[in-house]
């Protein structure tokens, strides 16, 4: 892991234990102000500061376990699910009936990628509901 890298994890780490705040300017578009203004007082934080400074950690959290799970990816790249398999994982999360037919997601997931080399796993569940429709009005 490199030196920045591991400074950005041992900050998230002084998150909790460090009361020390400073106080900064961030120039933000005013629709986004005061939708949360109202979302605060709707109840989602106790103050549009607090509601900031959470979702800048929580995107901070996010960025750090992509690259953690990067790094975990780069040394054991047999550990790294498939397309099939994460469009798997996603049906299975939504309730897809897809979940059912792993045979067929992994040959979406085959096909898919020939048509777009960058597709997702959402792409692979369109790509093999367009499969069944077909099969089923053959």
């Amino acid at each position: 892991m490199a030196a920045r890298e591991r400074d950005l994890f041992r900050w998230l780490d002084r998150l909790d234990q460090d009361d020390e705040s400073v106080v900064t300017s961030v120039r933000q578009p005013a629709a986004l102000r005061e939708a949360l203004r109202v979302a605060c007082e709707l109840g989602m934080d106790a103050t549009v500061n607090d509601a900031t400074v959470r979702a800048v950690r929580d995107r901070l959290e996010t960025f750090a376990q992509r690259l953690a799970l990067e790094a975990h990816y780069a040394e054991h790249p047999e550990a790294r699910p498939s397309l099939a398999d994460i469009a798997l994982a996603a049906a299975e999360l939504d309730s897809d009936p897809l979940a059912d037919d792993p045979v067929l997601l992994r040959r979406a997931a085959g096909e898919v990628v020939r048509v777009k080399p960058d597709a997702t796993a959402d792409d692979v569940l369109i790509w093999a509901a367009a499969l069944r429709s077909a099969r089923a009005s053959a």
